[in-house]
């Protein structure tokens, strides 16, 4: 058996999960569909749901994380802002930094790890 190793960092605000590993993937579905709809599609979960962590998002920082545009002639559709992209891309960095800092850690423990006592 071999371990899988996964860092869970999540950035509060007040109460709510501002920012997590689930809301960060869900941000980079959302940047590669430009859709909330898709982006809950390929997630597995609901449109509601996946809108109710945009709004949380978008609530909890100072700018938005994403933008949606309403349909009608030129169809509408979702992208993220520019401080969504840079979000993203600090959580990701920080992510592989947490990781190659703590490999040795990670080793020795991981090595421990199996079998059924």
């Amino acid at each position: 058996m071999s371990a899988d190793v996964q860092f869970r960092v999540r950035f509060l605000s007040g109460d709510e999960v501002a920012l997590g590993p689930g809301k960060v993937s869900l941000l980079e579905v959302i940047a590669r569909t430009g859709s909330i709809s898709a982006a809950a599609k390929e997630k597995g979960m609901s449109y509601r749901r996946a809108w109710q962590l945009v709004d949380t998002m978008n609530r909890c920082f100072r700018e938005p994380l994403v933008d949606t545009a309403v349909g009608g002639r030129d169809g509408g559709g979702t992208r993220l802002t520019a401080a969504g992209e840079a979000v993203v891309v600090a959580y990701r960095a920080m992510e592989a930094a947490a990781t190659e800092a703590a490999s040795r850690h990670i080793s020795a423990i991981a090595r421990r790890i199996g079998g059924v006592r």
